[in-house]
Formats: C-alpha cells, sequence, structure tokens
C-alpha cells in the first residue's frame, strides 16, 4: 500500500517529517478530545451500565419474590405497597479489562481529498470514544502501552494526555501492538489500518489473544485506498519516505492493486476468525458513530466472526 507524493525524501527528512507530525497530532488533541466525546454522546442511549442481576451497589429493578428465596432479598417496604413481595435487584458490576489499541504510526497520518479526517484522527477519536462508551458501561479500559485499566469518568481526557506525552517523546510507534498475551477474560480493540505483512499480523494477533482473551480489529481506511483513480506518471511513496514506485501509467496496476488488497483484508479476517476475534473495516468518509455503534454492538455481544464488510 504506497502513498501519492510529488517527491521522495530522504531518511533523515522522513525522521524529521515524523517528529513534525507528531507535534500536530498532538496539536489536534484538544479538538479530537471534543469529537470523541460527541461521538460517544451520539451513541449513549442504550447504554446503561451492564444491566445482571448480582453483587453491586447500584439498584436494577425489583421482581416479585420467587417461593424458596431468601427472605433476606426482599424490599419490605416496597413490597407493603402491594399484596406481593418484591425481590431489590442489583447490578453486577463484576468489571472485565478492555484493551485499546491506536494506531499511531506513519501510514496513519495519511488523508486524501476524498477524506475529510485522516486515518490517525479517525482513530483516535474511535478509540476515546468506545473507552468513555465503555467506563460509563461498567468496563475497566487501559490503553495497551501507555496507562493502566481505568474506571474513570475523564477516561478521554487521561487517554488524550498519555498520548500527547508519548508522542513528544519523538519516536516513531510500532505499526502492530507487541503487548504479551492479554487474560482470558479481557477483551483487546485493535484500531489501526494493518497494513503490515499478512504473517506479521497473525503472530500479533496470535501473542495477544494466547490464553484466550477475546478481540476486536477494526481496520481504518481512506477512501482513496479502495477506488485507487490514479492515472498517467504517477509517483507513489511509502508512508516512510523510503521507498518509492514511479508508474508512467498507473491506471495499468488497479487491477492487480485490487486484487491484492483483497487478498490482504481476507487474510486479516482469517488470522481474527481462527482465534474467536471480529473484524470490521471502516472508511474515513463515513461517519465515525457508525463504526462506534458497531463496535458498541460487538462489545457487548457474544464473540462472533463477522464479515469484512464495516461500517
Amino acid at each position: 500500500m504506497a502513498q501519492l507524493s510529488g517527491a521522495s525524501p530522504s531518511l533523515n527528512a522522513a525522521g524529521a517529517r515524523w517528529r513534525g507530525q507528531a507535534a500536530m497530532l498532538s496539536a489536534r488533541l484538544p479538538s479530537l478530545v471534543i469529537a470523541a466525546k460527541r461521538v460517544a454522546q451520539s451513541v449513549l442511549h442504550g447504554v446503561h451500565g451492564r444491566r445482571r442481576a448480582g453483587p453491586g451497589q447500584n439498584f436494577w429493578q425489583f421482581r416479585p419474590f420467587i417461593s424458596g428465596e431468601s427472605a433476606a432479598g426482599i424490599d419490605w417496604r416496597r413490597s407493603a405497597r402491594e399484596d406481593r413481595a418484591y425481590v431489590r435487584e442489583r447490578e453486577w458490576e463484576a468489571a472485565h479489562t478492555v484493551w485499546i489499541w491506536i494506531d499511531r504510526s506513519a501510514s496513519m497520518r495519511f488523508i486524501s481529498p476524498l477524506a475529510d479526517v485522516s486515518k490517525i484522527e479517525r482513530a483516535a477519536v474511535l478509540g476515546l470514544a468506545a473507552a468513555d462508551l465503555l467506563v460509563r458501561g461498567g468496563e475497566r479500559v487501559g490503553l495497551m502501552g501507555l496507562t493502566r485499566p481505568l474506571a474513570t469518568r475523564g477516561v478521554i481526557e487521561r487517554f488524550a494526555e498519555a498520548i500527547a506525552l508519548d508522542e513528544r517523546l519523538g519516536d516513531e510507534p510500532e505499526t502492530l501492538p507487541t503487548a504479551g498475551p492479554l487474560k482470558a477474560h479481557s477483551k483487546a480493540v485493535l484500531i489501526g489500518d494493518f497494513l503490515d505483512d499478512d504473517e506479521a499480523i497473525r503472530r500479533a494477533i496470535y501473542a495477544l489473544s494466547a490464553e484466550g482473551a477475546e478481540g476486536y480489529v477494526l481496520m481504518i481506511v481512506d477512501p482513496i485506498e479502495e477506488a485507487f483513480p490514479y492515472r498517467g506518471h504517477t509517483e507513489f511513496v511509502g508512508p516512510n519516505g523510503a521507498t518509492r514506485l514511479r508508474a508512467p501509467r498507473a491506471q495499468s496496476l488497479r487491477d492487480e492493486y485490487l486484487t491484492r488488497l483483497q487478498r490482504h483484508r481476507e487474510a486479516v479476517r482469517e488470522a481474527c476468525a481462527a482465534r474467536g476475534w471480529s473484524f470490521a473495516i471502516h472508511r474515513t468518509d463515513r461517519p465515525a458513530s457508525a463504526a462506534l455503534l458497531a463496535l458498541r454492538m460487538r462489545l457487548e455481544g457474544p464473540p462472533t466472526q463477522l464479515s469484512a464488510r464495516g461500517a
């Protein structure tokens, strides 16, 4: 997957460009925080905690007393208003841990004329908004490699601060998560463009899921990556600036490119399915709220093997 550019910079220039792009992301974080809150709020309706009976402090519902149950669970004040006994149930609050990974590598900075936001901006908004919804739903959420699991309502600001601090360190992030195996009852949400080698992606997924953790891979794509509208003499430059391809007739590459793109996506989908993980695709010219709603439904429901045609 190459990106279009007018020139191919040297490695030193590429490093300087990365530092400049990192600074740009840090500068954009305040507006991305606002966008994440707005998107989270747009899908917040219907999120009412875990809503399962069990130990906890929050009231869930009254239900009729069932013969054979312990009388200790009866709410006598509520029962006094009617001619039957009622039990006061509390909401189940045994929180799991959800780990979110946001790809901040060089290829994620790409934005084409067909999109309003870059891939990294959309990934950041979705990751931060998902963290907010998960915390509101009773989960503990950690930013993989950057924070411990948190359960605070200020999770968006905390995560944005962790990202900004990491960006200021100036090192180019890894293109794939490198954490060790996650615990069996935890979940992973990986958001990125996943343009690495098929085998490298498979190894990363297998490493994270080695102890049975559930996972959700959301591939972020710019619409031009699917359209490939290039014609005539075109120079394609890799995201790190170190590789380039000059095509006298770019349109002649389209069919082979689209075939390889589909083959790559199928390989990622199969790697996810082999571990019981879900896989979906989100284009940056589509609403972030649609992708977040789909992600929320996957996190709340049982593990499924989903089609690659995502929000």
